[in-house]
């Protein structure tokens, strides 16, 4: 939800944490920080709003010659975005600062008796508690930082990633974390810390992943130490080689970091499927799938939990799976799973699914499946996440980093690798003939080509946006294997322009939406060749015969459709299964559009962050 980076070295701090925050910065945007200390004082600076505006009010700082500092870019949870809410947050004495991502639920009791022991506070937030019992904690045990964070953290209830720094103890930067990411980054006698690998990618390609309730102390010239949170015992560090490059990262000639992936999505649904989908050998090869297929083949059920535009993935998957491998199939928002008493038993599968792989609902789902006795099989994009240590097994979907907030390259990576788990699973038991497995082969192969072809309708998704930017309220409708679509349609819409979008299964529209159609409503349809066109074609009709604006996205050479729409949007002929690999690709266009013709900000809508890491 918020973005930390710290850098302890031989270089400047101050540009390294300016351009991590600004890479971080899609995971939250309504206040930030920095602070710096240059061996005698402590500097902090902090705002309301974006890092550019915080670059502004840094200039009296940012020539500190400081190599020590550690910022952060916030995602209001506790307390309103402002100054004084935003991150540092420094302890009564002055000497102790922090920065944190995610949030203390018991902050209230112990502000309290922090109160009563003479604290004040300045800031709604329950950061500032943290940094005042790791304070009070140091006086009262007289212990060093690392210790006095260790203590305080065992007395909160809560997540956290937390960047912790000490006047007195000028060479170090403490760090821990629990249901929030942390990486490390290791240099030559410098390290790096932030919430992702993107802050410092181009200075070292070595880093460590903290697990949840890890600790470790970082200090200058000298060797990482770990430690467990709880029980004090010493943890190995693992260092892994970063697989990211800088140029997956930046724009790329791109206006936004939303359009690029776009833009991408031919090239990474190859890269999800490669080495996995062998259409010639009519193999598919997905190891978590093939050493657990015992499992899948004797479940009575599978459970898929997620949130987003990643719940509208596992719909798909329900539609698919269901189809292909006649596995019952259920899908449930994570963030409600947990709370409803679920019945989960060890004859079901739980497929998780997170772009990111740390959506802490998500991630709650699957402990909660786990103690169950269920097999959790991990869908996620970040490779060492939370979600893909968390799973018994799982599938990365190898789209690479995705920067804009509202999720598009993931969902159709996503689908990717949920339809070859069908698939495969189909082929084990013999609920597809061969013919249809090797068809359905054939076409998931070619499926990049038509994603790139669906991609030349930018220029009238625009035209058809300059139209509509100002309606205030649209209807997404689809059928079948597109009503997912529909909902991830709207979402977009909503997401990104602040338009009220809703969707819904078409033949549900005369149950209640269709009372909101007039000569001022958008309609969009998906309407494929493919699947249930006679059913969508009379209710176009409905919506025809009461003055609705119709949108539909139909099969290129469609005529039906084409007589009663409005405006039509043409795309490549696939299978009703794999459609929604294309059918998505005009919605996020149009969606992307609008957005910018409302001039919205497109990569940072208000008020959303990229990965959700607080219930």
């Amino acid at each position: 939800m918020c973005g930390i980076v710290g850098y302890i070295g031989h270089r400047e701090a101050y540009p390294i944490v300016i351009k991590g925050l600004k890479r971080l910065e899609y995971r939250g945007y309504d206040s930030a920080g920095i602070m710096l200390f240059d061996g005698n004082d402590l500097k902090v600076s902090k705002t309301k709003g974006k890092v550019s505006d915080l670059e502004e009010k840094s200039i009296d700082i940012a020539n500190a010659n400081a190599t020590i500092g550690m910022g952060h870019t916030r995602w209001a949870t506790h307390g309103v975005p402002n100054d004084v809410n935003s991150h540092p947050h420094l302890s009564n004495s002055g000497k102790i600062a922090i920065i944190h991502n995610g949030i203390i639920e018991n902050y209230e009791p112990l502000k309290k008796e922090l109160i009563n022991r003479g604290y004040v506070f300045k800031s709604d937030t329950d950061t500032e508690v943290l940094v005042n019992l790791i304070e009070e904690v140091q006086k009262k045990e007289k212990l060093k930082l690392g210790k006095a964070v260790q203590v305080a953290l065992n007395q909160v209830v809560g997540a956290y990633a937390i960047c912790v720094f000490d006047v007195e103890k000028p060479d170090e930067i403490v760090v821990a974390r629990l249901g929030s990411p942390l990486a490390i980054g290791v240099g030559k006698d410098e390290y790096f810390i932030a919430s992702d690998a993107s802050p410092f990618i181009e200075y070292t390609s070595n880093a460590i992943y903290l697990e949840d309730e890890e600790m470790a102390v970082i200090r200058r010239h000298k060797p990482l130490k770990i430690r467990k949170i709880k029980d004090d015992s010493m943890v190995d560090p693992y260092i892994q080689e970063l697989q990211m490059n800088l140029e997956q990262i930046e724009k790329g000639g791109y206006d936004h970091f939303m359009l690029k992936e776009i833009y991408e999505q031919p090239n990474v649904i190859k890269d999800t499927y490669r080495g996995r989908l062998h259409s010639n050998q009519g193999l598919i090869q997905m190891s978590g799938v093939e050493d657990n297929l015992e499992k899948f083949l004797n479940a009575e059920r599978i459970l898929i939990v997620a949130c987003g535009t990643s719940w509208h993935a596992g719909l798909v998957a329900e539609y698919v799976i269901e189809e292909f491998a006649r596995i019952p199939v259920e899908v449930e928002y994570a963030s409600e799973f947990r709370y409803r008493n679920p019945i989960i038993t060890a004859k079901d599968i739980v497929i998780a699914i997170s772009q990111s792989g740390e959506t802490a609902d998500t991630l709650a789902a699957i402990k909660l499946a786990k103690e169950k006795g269920a097999f959790v099989f991990g869908v996620c994009n970040v490779v060492g996440s939370s979600i893909s240590r968390e799973s018994h097994a799982g599938a990365y979907t190898h789209a690479g980093p995705e920067i804009g907030v509202a999720s598009t390259k993931a969902f159709t990576t996503q689908i990717t690798v949920l339809t070859m788990i069908a698939l495969r699973l189909a082929k084990a038991k013999g609920t597809l003939t061969n013919s249809d497995f090797f068809r359905y082969l054939q076409e998931l192969e070619i499926i990049p080509e038509k994603v790139a072809e669906a991609l030349k309708t930018n220029d009238i998704a625009k035209e058809i946006a300059s139209i509509y930017k100002d309606a205030p309220n649209c209807l997404y409708l689809g059928r079948g294997y597109n009503f997912p679509v529909a909902l991830e349609g709207a979402l977009k819409l909503k997401e990104i322009s602040y338009i009220h979008a809703e969707g819904y299964p078409a033949a549900e529209m005369k149950h209640g939406p269709i009372a909101l159609i007039d000569e001022k409503m958008p309609v969009i349809v998906i309407a494929p060749k493919q699947g249930h066109y006679d059913k969508v074609v009379s209710n176009i009709q409905e919506i025809k015969s009461r003055s609705g604006k119709i949108i539909a996205i139909v099969t290129k050479g469609d005529t039906q459709v084409k007589q009663l729409a409005d405006h039509v949007i043409e795309i490549p002929e696939t299978s009703d299964a794999l459609s929604p690999l294309i059918t998505t690709i005009p919605l996020q266009l149009l969606s992307y559009h609008i957005a910018v013709m409302r001039e919205c900000n497109v990569d940072q809508p208000r008020n959303l962050a990229k990965s959700v890491t607080v219930e």
